[in-house]
This record gives C-alpha cells, sequence and structure tokens, in this order.
C-alpha cells in the first residue's frame, strides 16, 4: 500500500503501521506512549496495570475516559451472547494455565466464572466489585487499541494508513486490500480472501493462542472451558473494536442475533465443518 512501513512488538505481539510517507519520531513516540497507557490500565500480564492492581483489591476503580467504549461494548456483548462473552473470564483463563507467568499448566479441578450481575458494577468509568475480580479484555481489547492508534494518526493529519496487529487491522485508503483468511488448521493456507478499503477487519481462532490437549484462550464462561463449537471466526465493520469483539462473539451467538444491534460482515468455521459466511461478505471463499 505504501514506502513507509513501521514495525514493531507490542501487548505481547507483532504490529505494523503502513502510510504513504514516513511518520514523523514524535509522533512515533506519542504512538508508543498511547500504547504504553493502554497496556499498563488493561493488561492482566503486567503486576502494575490497573486491572491487576483491582483483582487485588476490589472496591471501586476509576477507569481513564476510553474506557468507556469498551466497557460498553462488554456490556451489549454479555446481554447479546447470554453472558458467554464476559470480562470476568480471567481467572478461568488463569485457572488452564494462561495467566501473567505464561505457565501454560492447567491447575486441578475446575473454574468457575461468576455472574456480570452477582459481581460487576459499571457506572461510567467507575467500576466496582463486591469480591476482587480479575478482568481480561482480550475479547475487544486488542482491535479498541487498533483504533486508538487509528485515531492518533487521523488526528496528526495522516493520509491512508494501515494499523495491523497481527492480523487484525484499521485500513483507511481507496484502493481495495486484499485479506488472508487464516486456516485454523494451517497457518500456511488461506480458506479465502477479504476485501478491505476503508474499516477495520478482525479474526479470532484457538489455534492462536493454544497450549495442550484443546486449550486455548476463548474461553466459556458456562463452563470454565475453552470453546469448541467453532473453530474460526472473521468479521469486518467499521471499527476493530466492533470487529475483535464480534468475531469472539460469534463463538457463542448466532449472527443474525448481533445482527440486530451491529452492522457487520462474517464468515465462521463451525467444528462440524463447512463454512457459514453472510450475504455481504465482500471477498471470495475457497472451501
Amino acid at each position: 500500500m505504501s514506502p513507509s512501513r513501521e514495525v514493531f512488538d507490542a501487548i505481547g505481539t507483532s504490529w505494523s503501521i503502513e502510510t504513504a510517507t514516513a511518520l514523523p519520531t514524535p509522533l512515533l513516540v506519542t504512538i508508543h506512549q498511547r500504547i504504553e497507557q493502554f497496556d499498563r490500565t488493561y493488561s492482566r500480564f503486567r503486576p502494575d496495570s490497573l486491572v491487576s492492581a483491582f483483582a487485588a483489591t476490589g472496591g471501586s476503580c476509576e477507569f481513564p475516559p476510553d474506557a468507556i467504549a469498551l466497557l460498553h461494548l462488554y456490556r451489549e456483548l454479555y446481554e447479546l451472547t447470554g453472558g458467554r462473552v464476559s470480562p470476568l473470564v480471567g481467572s478461568a483463563l488463569e485457572h488452564l494455565g494462561y495467566d501473567a507467568g505464561y505457565s501454560l499448566r492447567r491447575r486441578p479441578g475446575s473454574a468457575t466464572v461468576p455472574r456480570w450481575t452477582d459481581v460487576l458494577t459499571v457506572e461510567g468509568t467507575t467500576v466496582s466489585a463486591r469480591k476482587p475480580v480479575l478482568l481480561d479484555f482480550g475479547a475487544a481489547g486488542k482491535g479498541y487499541l487498533i483504533d486508538l492508534l487509528a485515531l492518533i494518526l487521523r488526528e496528526h493529519d495522516v493520509g491512508d494508513y494501515l494499523v495491523d496487529g497481527s492480523g487484525d487491522l484499521a485500513r483507511r485508503g481507496q484502493d481495495v486490500f486484499r485479506v488472508g483468511l487464516e486456516h485454523p488448521a494451517d497457518p500456511t493456507k488461506v480458506i479465502g480472501v477479504a476485501n478491505v478499503t476503508s474499516g477495520a477487519l478482525c479474526g479470532s481462532a484457538g489455534n492462536r493462542r493454544a497450549w495442550g490437549d484443546g486449550l486455548h484462550h476463548i474461553v466459556d464462561p458456562r463452563t470454565g472451558e475453552p470453546a469448541t463449537e467453532i473453530l474460526a471466526t472473521w468479521v469486518v465493520a467499521e471499527s476493530a473494536l466492533i470487529a475483535d469483539g464480534l468475531a469472539t462473539a460469534l463463538f457463542f451467538a448466532e449472527p443474525r442475533d448481533l445482527a440486530a444491534r451491529f452492522s457487520f460482515s462474517y464468515v465462521r468455521m463451525p467444528a462440524t465443518g463447512g463454512v457459514e459466511y453472510s450475504t455481504n461478505f465482500d471477498g471470495e471463499l475457497f472451501t
């Protein structure tokens, strides 16, 4: 797309930002400062984060203003999926071995995910818990950070851009950008191609963060176990926050139920075989 490409690692994964001209150093500093600020607030993997402090103390915690959109989306998805997209899965993920130390060793017994209404109250940016809880924003957090970086680019009058957070992306441009949809069973293959001009594309699959037999990061709060009914999802939407959140929600909800609230297109691979896709999906499927 462009002659300038910045590549870096952040929040545990690889990133790139493509623009028509090289980004000035002060703008790059601003971008990295914004990533650090986001990580210091929402990461459950660092002991100095706001999320980690909240897990240790419970009570009430004041999140930054940018939390409003993220918390609002989680509440909507929680209701639309019958509680199966929840920020309260942090303790279950730790139980399964996806913890701050990346032990990748499942603990004995089973994990229980509390219900939102039993433990959590959200009023604006104030989050209160009746007992200490470990929040996890992995279902939509990276997509939201992609949007925040794209916003910085627009505020600095950057024209066309591509912000890519290891396959989840936001783009502004005129030409069609073709994105391969990685096969969840073989990362060397794609099951199709999505066409993106301006908007966002996010995907979710159990193989992206998998360890052990059947263990991955997409947890069903009803059971405390990894989801098994869906292998992979891809969503194209106006924002990466929405696309990322819906890509997770499609593991637990029917597309028609989500379409009553959100505008998006999707591709989904059920574990039973085949491929499902929306009639408004712009791209090609090879299987």
